[in-house]
């Protein structure tokens, strides 16, 4: 009996277990470095386990069998959306065949609502068990939004501690596992290693520009961020100003603007990246409205927030009360009161930014007021149990499924 036939002739009971799957349905360069830190505390608890679906080049390298890739989904404003969306439709339907037919133990869409869950719907309608992990912004938009969310996911995994409470009113299962960026930066900034990682001086005075990362936000923000730039080193002849750039055609928006800005060359340097070493070396940051606030606060950096909308999308959202908080910037609302300055849409101006920057290079006890606050963000979101967001999210996705595949 040659090889084939005794492998053959083995008892069915004794081939190989097929390797159980887990699906990880990831969107954006965001939801990529998120899918890969989930997917490593997943395979400690089941190495054995097969990781499957949509991710990026982070998720690859743990291991991850990608049947699509990240870019894939990865689509920004209104028009490259409308222009994408028969092909994202087909992808989705085509998606959903594939996991029904491969019935995975757990999926779980990493963000990207629009995509996910619809998809995590169809999953879930079928009998397969779905977690959705980084809420939507219910508490900023649209509350009702979080009744919808219990027909695609057994359960939502939340990085703000304020959102379970929005879900338990709807009665959606909802857990609070930390913020990944909480595990990224330390208690304690080291100011001084920042400075010399960066080349800065260590007496050297320094405001951060953060004008967002994508396009519609530097178009509508760069401008008046360098016109308060310019304000401020008229004032404050000794101002390094730094911008960091995530992306060589982030790198080149920046370049073309400061081409048309009344700044001295000298004046601005561009770093490639290192926007978490710079919040930590800057002395104040004036940035847009969203995670960038967010990582100035853990790096303990004071800021002005500036952001704007487009005029009709701002007319929209006021006109049909879709903004349900009174305020825009994470460590305003996770503080629940007005910490940061915040000069949104008409506000957001080169005068008005300046004015509000100014202030906080020129009054130390401004500065040092949202200083003494920052602590406080970072415990508050810091995954229960001391566990890193990663573990939290992996230990809470599990548990849908007692905690094994």
């Amino acid at each position: 009996m040659d090889a084939l036939d005794t492998a053959a002739a083995l008892p069915l009971a004794q081939a190989a277990p097929q390797a159980p799957l887990i699906a990880l349905i990831a969107g954006e360069a965001s939801g990529d470095l998120l899918g890969a830190d989930l997917l490593a505390a997943l395979r400690r608890r089941h190495p054995h386990a097969r990781f499957a679906g949509i991710g990026g080049p982070r998720m690859r390298a743990q291991g991850f069998e990608a049947w699509h890739d990240i870019a894939e989904l990865s689509v920004m404003g209104l028009a490259e959306v409308l222009h994408h969306l028969p092909r994202l439709l087909r992808l989705r339907r085509n998606l959903a065949r594939r996991l029904l037919a491969a019935h995975p133990v757990l999926t779980i869409g990493i963000d990207a609502p629009d995509f996910n869950l619809g998809l995590e719907r169809r999953l879930k309608a079928a009998g397969l068990r779905t977690a959705h992990y980084v809420s939507p912004s219910v508490w900023a938009w649209r509350e009702g939004r979080a009744a919808t969310l219990g027909a695609s996911a057994d359960r939502v995994l939340c990085l703000f501690p304020m959102e379970p409470p929005i879900y338990a009113r709807h009665g959606i299962d909802a857990r609070f596992v930390g913020h990944p960026l909480a595990d990224r930066f330390a208690d304690v900034p080291d100011r001084t290693a920042a400075r010399a990682a960066l080349g800065l001086p260590a007496t050297a005075r320094v405001l951060a520009l953060l004008p967002g990362s994508r396009r519609g936000e530097v178009t509508r923000l760069l401008p008046h961020f360098l016109a308060a730039a310019a304000i401020l080193r008229a004032r404050v002849p000794d101002l390094s100003i730094v911008i960091p750039a995530a992306d060589a055609a982030l790198r080149a928006r920046i370049d073309a603007a400061l081409a048309a800005n009344a700044l001295p060359e000298h004046a601005v340097r561009v770093v490639d990246g290192q926007a978490h070493a710079l919040l930590t070396a800057a002395d104040v940051a004036l940035l847009a409205s969203g995670t960038a606030a967010l990582e100035a606060a853990l790096a303990q950096c004071p800021m002005v927030v500036g952001y704007r909308i487009a005029p009709l999308t701002h007319v929209l959202v006021q006109g049909l009360g879709l903004l349900k908080s009174k305020r825009y910037s994470l460590p305003n609302i996770l503080a629940g009161r007005d910490l940061v300055p915040e000069r949104m849409q008409r506000d957001c101006t080169g005068p008005r930014l300046a004015e509000a920057v100014a202030r906080l290079l020129e009054d130390p006890a401004a500065a040092a007021a949202q200083r003494a606050a920052f602590p406080a963000l970072h415990a508050a979101l810091r995954a229960p149990g001391g566990d890193s967001a990663a573990d939290a999210a992996a230990r809470a996705a599990l548990d849908l499924i007692g905690g094994a595949p």
